[in-house]
């Protein structure tokens, strides 16, 4: 069996149907667990107090608007190479999803930086690089919406995408990069002096996998929606001809 064969909507509708419920429930379980867990049953940092547990909903949301975008940097590669539909239709159903994780990241960014840094922004070469970021999604809904032919819409997007892959690289890179950014180091990482506390960790790990899933679900939620769409547009069309 090819991978390919999944780029057939007709396939891809039917494999993800069964699926979809599963993901969107192991989504919730992870969430529910690893958000109660890290906010009532763990203790307040010794410098950063309670605040500290905004690493629950700031870092998997961080790594998921970074993700996303590059996911679709794949799904748009793939349609320009070889011309799958479903491919372009991931990629566009990805970017709403993207820009939700996004500004929950920018927003608990803020709300961690007020009593750490004493203001709601500064401009720091990550958060700046992740704004950026967030411009190039809403372009890139922007661009898909303002365009008629769907074929070169997704052409165009393409290109941005590619375009905009260099600031998703640059948002999570970017500490490495400037040495002297506000914004501190990862909060995992293979070298494990650099990782959270252990207390942190394993809620923490559930929180990021709650987060995974759910952005699975809801792109493979919203690629289904985005081929229904095609397909009545298509319906109406041959219904006008004829």
């Amino acid at each position: 069996m090819s991978i390919w064969e999944y780029a057939n909507p007709k396939k891809f509708m039917s494999t993800t149907a069964p699926v979809l419920p599963w993901v969107f429930g192991l989504a919730g379980l992870c969430l529910a667990v690893g958000l109660v867990w890290g906010f009532f049953f763990t203790p307040d940092d010794y410098r950063q107090g309670s605040t500290v547990k905004i690493i629950y909903l700031h870092v998997p949301s961080a790594l998921m608007a970074i993700n996303a975008w590059l996911m679709m940097l794949v799904a748009s590669l793939i349609w320009l190479v070889r011309r799958h539909h479903v491919s372009a239709l991931a990629a566009r159903a990805a970017a709403p999803v993207g820009i939700a994780m996004t500004l929950i990241a920018l927003a608990t960014g803020a709300i961690w930086g007020q009593p750490m840094w004493g203001t709601w922004w500064a401009w720091d070469p990550r958060l700046t690089s992740f704004l950026i970021l967030f411009l190039f999604y809403l372009g890139y809904v922007a661009l898909w919406a303002a365009i008629e032919d769907p074929d070169t819409a997704a052409d165009l997007t393409s290109v941005l995408c590619i375009v905009g892959s260099v600031f998703a690289l640059l948002s999570r890179y970017a500490v490495n990069f400037w040495n002297q950014g506000l914004h501190q180091g990862a909060s995992l990482s293979l070298d494990k002096e650099e990782n959270v506390s252990d207390v942190f960790y394993q809620p923490l790990l559930l929180s990021m996998a709650g987060f995974i899933l759910l952005f699975i679900a809801l792109v493979i939620l919203r690629t289904r929606t985005e081929i229904r769409v095609r397909r009545i547009k298509a319906l109406l069309t041959r219904a006008r001809r004829a």
